[in-house]
C-alpha cells in the first residue's frame, strides 16, 4: 500500500506540474506556428491542429524568422558542441597530487578518446540540433540520453522529446530535475524498456488486450538526494492506473536546459519570443504587400451599365474585345491608395529587428564577404561576449549533466577509469570556440606579461618559469599532455622568451 501511494504522490506531482506548463502552451503554438512550423507536430492548442506536415507554414508570407532560427541554431552548435572536433575532455581535478598526474593524466585522455569515439557514432548530431531548434524557438529544450543495448556500434542512444510529450518542474537547486514523460508502447515495448517477465503479473491489470494494442506509460524522473528515483506507472483516462516499475539510477536520463529564465517562471524565455511581436508585424506586411501586388497587376475597374458595357460579363483577359457605348468612358482603373515603397520601408526595419533578436547580424561566419584572420578572431570574440550568459546556463543545464551521464554510462560498462567524474579527482575541460573564446583571453594577457617583463631585460625574465609558463599555457589551451616534454632541460632551453642570441629559444 505504501508503494502505491509513493507513485500515486508522483501522479499528483505530474498533475500540478501539467496546470503550470498550460500557461506557457499558446505561447510555444504562436513561436512554432511563426518560426518553426514543421517542429510544432500535433501542436498545443488548435489553431494548426488537423493540418498535414505539407500543409503547415502555408499561413507564413515571410520566411526572416525561419532563416534566422536556422542560422542561430547552427551556430550555437557550432561553437558550442562542433562536429567531429573534440569539443570536451577530462582531466584531473585539484585534489590529485602532482606525483599522481604521470600516471593518471594519460587514462584520463584515453577516456576522452573513448567518449568522443561513442558520441560521434551515435546519432548526438541529429538529434541534439532538434532540441537546439526547441531552444532557439521556445526557449526549453529536453535531450533523452539513453544506454544503447551491449555490443551495438556505440553505447548512445539520443533522442530529442518534444514539449508536447514532456511535462517539466524544477528541484530544490533550481534546475529541471523533474521530468514526467508520456510514452504509448505495446505490452512486448512495456516488458523489454522495463524489465518485465509478464506486464499482466507486475501491473496486475486484466488481460483485456492484445499484445498490440498501446499504453499510455507515464516516466517518472526525480531527484533523490545525490541521486535519482525512476518510476514508470500505467495510466489511463489521464488517471493513475497501475504502477510498473521504480529503481535508484545515478543521473537522469532526460538533459533539460534552458535559453534564459525569469526568477518567478519554471520555463525558459526564447530569442523568438523576444522577436515575436515583429515576426508577426512581417508576416502580416508581407501577406497585404502580395495582396496589394495581385491587385497591381489585375488591377481594379469601374463601370457605368449604359445598356451596352455590362459589368458582369466582362473578362479581363489578354486579347479581350469589350463593347462600349458612343461616347460612354467605357472600363476606367480605380487608383489604388496603397503605396509600395512605405511598406517595403516598414518590411526592412521589421526584418533587421527580427535578424537583431535572433543574432543573425552579429554571427562571425555570416558574411558573405571574406574576413580576414583579425577580424574572425574579433567577431569569435564578440560572439563570447553576446552568448557569455547563455553560455553558462547551458553549460550547468546542459553540457555538465550531458557528459557526466556519458561517463556513467561507459563507466558502468568497464570501458573507461573507474573513477568519480566528482570535479575533485576527475573534472571536466570544454574545449569549444566559445570556452576557448574565454580562455583565449586569458592566454593573452599571460603573454602580454611575459612580453611586458622582457622589456625589464634579461634579469626580470630569469624570475619567469619558462617550462611552468609553457604547461599551464598547453593546458589551458587544450594541448594533449604528450605534446609537452617534463624535462625540459634535455633542449637546453634557457629562461628567456625572446632574444637573438644564437641558440636560445
Amino acid at each position: 500500500m505504501n508503494e502505491i501511494s509513493t507513485y500515486e504522490q508522483s501522479f499528483k506531482a505530474y498533475e500540478h506540474a501539467l496546470q503550470t506548463r498550460g500557461a506557457w502552451e499558446n505561447l510555444w503554438q504562436d513561436c512554432y506556428d511563426m518560426a518553426l512550423p514543421q517542429r510544432g507536430g500535433n501542436g498545443f492548442s488548435t489553431t494548426i491542429t488537423g493540418l498535414a506536415p505539407s500543409r503547415r507554414g502555408d499561413y507564413l508570407f515571410d520566411g526572416t524568422a525561419l532563416d534566422g532560427v536556422d542560422q542561430l541554431a547552427a551556430s550555437i552548435m557550432g561553437n558550442l558542441t562542433p562536429n567531429f572536433t573534440p569539443w570536451f575532455g577530462i582531466k584531473s581535478g585539484i585534489d590529485v597530487d602532482n606525483s599522481d598526474l604521470p600516471a593518471l593524466t594519460p587514462m584520463l585522455e584515453r577516456t576522452t578518446k573513448i567518449l568522443h569515439a561513442h558520441l560521434s557514432r551515435s546519432n548526438f548530431i541529429v538529434e541534439f540540433h532538434q532540441t537546439i531548434l526547441d531552444l532557439v524557438v521556445a526557449g526549453t529544450a529536453s535531450l533523452a540520453v539513453e544506454e544503447e543495448r551491449v555490443g551495438a556500434y556505440t553505447a548512445f542512444k539520443f533522442t530529442a522529446i518534444p514539449l508536447q510529450n514532456i511535462v517539466l518542474d524544477e528541484g530544490d537547486d533550481g534546475r529541471l530535475s523533474k521530468t514526467y514523460r508520456k510514452l504509448s508502447l505495446t505490452k512486448t515495448q512495456i516488458e523489454q524498456r522495463y524489465n518485465i517477465t509478464d506486464l499482466f503479473d507486475v501491473a496486475n491489470i486484466r488481460n483485456n488486450k492484445k499484445d498490440d494494442d498501446m499504453y499510455e506509460v507515464l516516466e517518472v524522473v526525480e531527484p533523490s538526494g545525490t541521486s535519482f528515483v525512476m518510476r514508470a506507472m500505467i495510466i489511463e483516462d489521464e488517471n493513475f492506473k497501475a504502477p510498473l516499475m521504480e529503481k535508484i539510477i545515478p543521473h537522469s536520463p532526460y538533459i533539460n536546459f534552458r535559453w534564459m529564465k525569469s526568477p518567478s517562471e519554471i520555463y525558459g524565455r526564447s530569442p523568438v519570443m523576444k522577436a515575436l511581436p515583429d515576426i508577426k508585424t512581417a508576416n502580416k506586411v508581407v501577406e497585404l504587400i502580395l495582396k496589394n501586388a495581385s491587385i497591381a497587376v489585375t488591377g481594379i475597374w469601374q463601370a457605368e451599365d449604359d445598356g451596352v458595357l455590362n459589368p458582369a460579363n466582362i473578362q479581363l483577359v489578354p486579347g479581350a474585345i469589350i463593347p462600349k457605348a458612343m461616347g460612354s468612358k467605357g472600363l476606367t482603373p480605380l487608383e489604388m491608395p496603397g503605396r509600395f515603397d512605405v511598406s517595403q520601408l516598414v518590411l526592412d526595419d521589421l526584418r533587421n529587428r527580427i535578424r537583431h533578436a535572433l543574432l543573425v547580424d552579429r554571427l562571425p561566419q555570416l558574411d558573405g564577404r571574406k574576413m580576414t584572420a583579425t577580424e574572425i578572431v574579433e567577431r569569435s570574440g564578440e560572439m563570447t561576449l553576446l552568448l557569455g550568459a547563455t553560455y553558462g546556463r547551458l553549460q550547468t543545464e546542459l553540457l555538465d549533466p550531458l557528459i557526466q551521464r556519458l561517463y556513467s554510462i561507459l563507466r558502468k560498462r568497464g570501458e573507461i577509469i573507474d573513477v568519480p567524474l566528482d570535479g575533485r579527482i576527475v573534472e571536466i575541460e570544454y574545449r569549444s570556440p566559445l570556452a576557448r573564446g574565454q580562455s583565449a583571453q586569458y592566454a593573452k594577457d599571460i603573454l602580454a606579461f611575459l612580453a611586458d617583463v622582457q622589456i625589464l631585460g634579461e634579469e626580470a625574465l630569469k624570475a619567469v618559469d619558462v617550462p611552468r609558463t609553457v604547461r599551464y599555457l598547453a593546458d589551458i589551451m587544450g594541448v594533449p599532455s604528450d605534446m609537452v616534454r617534463e624535462n625540459f632541460e634535455i633542449l637546453n632551453i634557457k629562461p628567456t622568451i625572446i632574444t637573438t642570441e644564437k641558440g636560445a629559444a
